[in-house]
């Protein structure tokens, strides 16, 4: 009897990654508030550039996406042939995952850390280390803890999925200079555009003048396009460079591409998902608090919400909002079983959510 293919070691011990829920039986348009999507949608721009370039499908993307990295280059001031591009920035952690990590390497992240970080770490046979969290937040001191000489990269999000939480630019400064030269620091700002704290700054200007620095965003959050999958990532030429070499051809769409060079340019949609999500955070904060439910400080798109009541537990918080026709992100996979995390919606959404639990929190 031959054999069958097996996968290479640790494939099969990856659990696979679980995306927010879309759909609730017997709901036909069920709210949407499990996967940090753009309240508003995509921008007019935005999907006015879709529809156009429709009638160029037939004809491969620009490999190098020359116009989209002309136009990130100029609106962020970087160097356009620093510039990765991916099929959303979950590509460009898989890259670097790729060219950097062999057998027996390791990844250091926070406990809390993007799972994505992990899945494509261990594809690639390396260890993955996780810093312990106690505040829900990324510890410098302890990811430092954890760097050895076979640590390769180090991630953190900034803001950070699922916590909400951010590190200040003089954290993120300290954290950078602590680094041996031949750790990667990849900063993920998914959520940078949502952001209010005075002591919080882009790492952008940080990794102009780094030789181990790269920072990743999303086309997916600000501006809405999470359908078209587009990311970036700011590095060191020469990393990019090493990236390029296992980068697939034609890895945007050509809808994609077009899409994302109007989003950015649109800075009226911008700033009106900017202040949607700026106006209705602290609300919901401050209400789901007044229900006698914990909410962690947030400076994404997002709430998480902690249900420590052993009746009204997460999951019972999770089927009742369920019966209302919302849906929200159960966080079990972080091992947060007692949270779930709550996207910030259209105004209707948000009062939605707070009708919902606040019948919860009186049942």
């Amino acid at each position: 009897m031959t054999d069958l293919p097996t996968p290479k070691p640790g494939i099969l011990d990856i659990a696979p990654y679980v995306g927010g829920k879309s759909k609730i039986d017997g709901v036909a348009e069920p709210m949407k508030l499990s996967s940090n999507e753009n309240a508003l949608g995509a921008g007019q721009k935005a999907r006015e550039a879709f529809q156009a370039a429709v009638s160029n499908i037939h004809i491969y993307p620009d490999g190098r996406a020359t116009k989209l990295r002309d136009a990130v280059a100029d609106h962020h001031g970087l160097e356009p042939e620093r510039l990765i591009f991916g099929n959303g920035s979950d590509e460009v952690f898989a890259l670097l995952n790729q060219t950097y990590l062999t057998p027996g390497d390791n990844i250091v992240t926070g406990q809390y850390g993007f799972l994505a970080y992990r899945i494509s770490a261990l594809a690639n046979q390396a260890e993955v280390r996780l810093a312990p969290e106690p505040n829900f937040r990324t510890e410098v001191d302890a990811l430092l803890a954890l760097v050895d000489e076979r640590t390769k990269l180090v991630y953190i999000s900034s803001p950070s999925n699922p916590t909400g939480s951010y590190n200040t630019a003089e954290e993120t400064r300290r954290l950078h200079e602590a680094l041996p030269a031949h750790v990667l620091l990849v900063i993920d700002e998914a959520y940078a555009e949502f952001v209010a704290e005075p002591d919080w700054e882009t790492s952008l200007p940080l990794a102009r003048d780094a030789e181990n620095i790269v920072v990743t965003r999303t086309f997916s959050k600000i501006h809405g396009l999470g359908g078209l999958r587009i990311g970036f990532g700011y590095a060191p030429l020469k990393v990019a460079e090493a990236v390029d070499r296992i980068r697939l051809p034609f890895n945007v769409s050509v809808p994609g591409l077009e899409a994302a060079v109007a989003a950015l340019g649109d800075e009226a949609h911008q700033k009106a998902s900017r202040d949607l999500v700026q106006t209705w955070r602290p609300r919901l904060t401050q209400a789901i608090k007044g229900f006698g439910f914990e909410v962690f400080p947030s400076a994404g798109n997002f709430v998480l919400v902690r249900f420590p009541d052993e009746k009204r537990n997460a999951a019972a918080a999770n089927e009742y909002l369920h019966t209302r026709g919302i849906i929200v992100r159960p966080v079990g996979g972080y091992g947060l079983h007692d949270c779930l995390r709550i996207t910030v919606g259209t105004e209707d959404q948000n009062r939605a959510v707070l009708d919902a639990l606040s019948e919860f929190a009186a049942s």
